[in-house]
């Protein structure tokens, strides 16, 4: 769908917006995946250097063995996002990190007993992660540039 055709149908408020939304529409899009990448990454960066580090925690979640899943999870975070950040196999590295918020979820809310309260950062953010694995990374991404998505 062309970006034209993204407001062109529905009434606005404010006609003389139709152009704003339709010229930012793409970028708004791109700077959520770059924003939602980078905050991936940043929180992989403490465990990259480490990935055998969260061992006792993945296998305190019941994921065993930790040796197996704790540098699965630094590699998801640290990697998955640099390749969300530059829209580079945009869908499953969104997809892999979509699981690992829903995990968090998981520990939040029903683990640690927080509820809704506990659980909203990660629900929000597997919310994001999911708007990826459909979309993709847009025109504004590496996936775009090679023509190849998955």
């Amino acid at each position: 769908m062309a970006v034209a055709t993204q407001t062109s149908g529905k009434r606005l408020l404010i006609p003389a917006l139709r152009g704003v939304y339709a010229g930012l529409h793409d970028s708004a899009e791109t700077l959520l995946r770059v924003v939602a990448g980078v905050a991936l990454f940043t929180h992989g960066l403490g465990k990259i250097g480490d990935p055998f580090g969260a061992a006792g925690m993945v296998e305190g979640l019941g994921f065993y063995p930790g040796t197996f899943w704790s540098p699965l999870l630094s590699f998801t975070e640290f990697f998955g996002g640099i390749l969300i950040a530059i829209g580079l196999l945009t869908r499953p590295a969104s997809f892999a990190a979509l699981i690992v918020l829903l995990v968090t979820v998981w520990f939040h809310w029903v683990t640690k007993e927080q509820g809704y309260t506990g659980a909203e950062k990660s629900i929000l953010w597997s919310a994001v992660f999911f708007f990826f694995v459909i979309r993709g990374g847009n025109r504004h991404s590496v996936d775009a540039r090679i023509g190849k998505e998955f």
